[in-house]
């Protein structure tokens, strides 16, 4: 029988010496548990209520943000089909914090505190770690525009296939267009667990910081300097609000404590307590983390990444003003709009192109889902070639579109999508099958609106015979 990338890495790691496996067993815990960090966005109100979009991502938008009762049609294949890493190829993590006394409380599902893609390219021995505000407004699978942090909330509150995870991933990889291997959820409890384990972690603190550690009253002031930070501190400092560049500073800081906790497991000491208890670790930690690699595929991914250089781990951060603007929803919610050309460019430059992909150009199910969806689409020709309108009328109709009406439009310079009323995934589809460029693919936010979609005819369209 031929072996697996991961069998073959099993054997690998069964070789070594007891010191190297519990590295390398530290090392995936260590992945998994720094998800459990947390930046809570700072909410600030400007009015505007413009959403943009990425190169193969749908555009959607809603005038309120709450969850509909019951899983959406569109929705109902959002299980956790993710594809397995081969080994070889670059493999995407989504790291998620989250925090359990929501569950405790009775409060119901929450929303992430955090989210950080980190991707390695066994290629090149290289890693990075991107960090996804909470409040960027995206299109939620099946749910219409909402914060990203919503998707995991949306998921499980509406029992999905794939629960919370399966939905925040599905929302990740559309707003970005890469493909999501696997996913680690981690609360709050679990990483303060652990970094108390190793003995602490060694910050250099740029400047002095106000924090609030969990189950205390008043503040804390960390001071600027190199500091070792507990698992409360180091939690409270991820987590600080108040600072220069607010919430975009916070991530930032996330990031620091991840290198900080690679760092401190290649001390000695912290090798010696692993010998003796890395499994014990491990279980104590297990309560708090939920994953969908098995203990095989933790320990193959760590004895991988054990040797990538702290200078060959990329670091980035979605932030203003680069990225994002601030914003409005329909609904009042403080909201960070995407800068599309910026954000492409930052994608482009911390992903090779070979995992970034279009999410339209691989769903096999886009055609079904754009029927699902049942939006009115309204053809006008804009290309001053006669009789284009109906041609491809004709064609959309073939292939499921409710067309409700043709007309003439204004002369536009190429075919153009209006969305009025939310509708991914036909949008998703007339891309794939009219090949419309980004950049004339907009959302103009309409309930009032005769039809949900308007295709515009440029010409650069030539219907295909029927």
């Amino acid at each position: 029988m031929k072996k697996t990338f991961f069998t073959r890495i099993s054997e690998s790691f069964r070789s070594l010496s007891r010191v190297q496996q519990v590295l390398a067993v530290a090392f995936a815990v260590a992945t998994l548990v720094t998800a459990g960090m947390a930046f809570n966005m700072v909410r600030q109100f400007i009015v505007s209520t413009t959403s943009f979009n990425l190169p193969g991502l749908a555009l959607n938008q809603t005038s309120d943000g709450e969850p509909q009762s019951g899983p959406p049609a569109v929705a109902q294949n959002l299980g956790p089909d993710l594809e397995e890493w081969d080994g070889t190829t670059r493999v995407n993590i989504l790291l998620m914090g989250l925090d359990a006394r929501d569950w405790a409380a009775n409060e119901g599902p929450p929303r992430t505190d955090s989210m950080i893609l980190f991707t390695y390219d066994p290629a090149t021995n290289t890693a990075g770690m991107l960090s996804i505000p909470r409040d960027m407004w995206v299109d939620v699978p099946g749910f219409g525009h909402n914060k990203i942090n919503a998707a995991y909330q949306l998921g499980e509150g509406s029992r999905l296939p794939g629960g919370g995870p399966g939905l925040a991933i599905k929302t990740v990889e559309q707003f970005l267009g890469i493909t999501i291997n696997y996913y680690a959820q981690v609360d709050f409890s679990a990483f303060e667990r652990f970094i108390d384990l190793i003995g602490g972690v060694k910050i250099d603190v740029p400047n002095s910081v106000d924090v609030q550690v969990i189950g205390e009253e008043y503040t804390r002031r960390i001071e600027r300097g190199r500091q070792v930070l507990n698992g409360a501190y180091a939690l409270a400092y991820a987590r600080a609000r108040h600072s220069e560049d607010g919430d975009f500073d916070r991530a930032r800081r996330q990031q620091e404590v991840i290198l900080a906790i690679r760092q401190q497991l290649m001390r000695q000491e912290v090798l010696t307590l692993l010998v003796t208890r890395g499994f014990q670790i491990y279980q104590d930690l297990s309560s708090g983390i939920n994953t969908n690699m098995t203990l095989d595929e933790m320990f193959s991914l760590g004895f991988t990444l054990r040797n990538v250089k702290p200078e060959n781990i990329k670091r980035a951060v979605i932030s203003t003003p680069d990225h994002v603007t601030l914003g409005t929803s329909p609904d009042g919610l403080s909201i960070l709009k995407p800068i599309t050309e910026n954000i492409r460019t930052l994608r482009d430059d911390f992903f090779n192109t070979s995992s970034v992909r279009s999410v339209v150009a691989i769903n096999s199910a886009s055609q079904a889902n754009m029927q699902a969806e049942a939006a009115t689409v309204a053809v006008y020709n804009g290309s001053g070639n006669s009789g284009v309108a109906d041609s491809t009328r004709a064609y959309l109709q073939a292939q499921g579109f409710n067309v409700v009406t043709t007309g003439n439009a204004n002369p536009v310079g190429a075919t153009t999508l209006i969305d009025y009323t939310g509708n991914p995934y036909t949008l998703q589809y007339l891309v794939e099958i009219m090949g419309v460029s980004p950049g004339h693919i907009f959302n103009r936010y309409d309930p009032n609106s005769q039809v949900d979609v308007e295709v515009i005819i440029g010409p650069d369209w030539t219907p295909p015979s029927q």
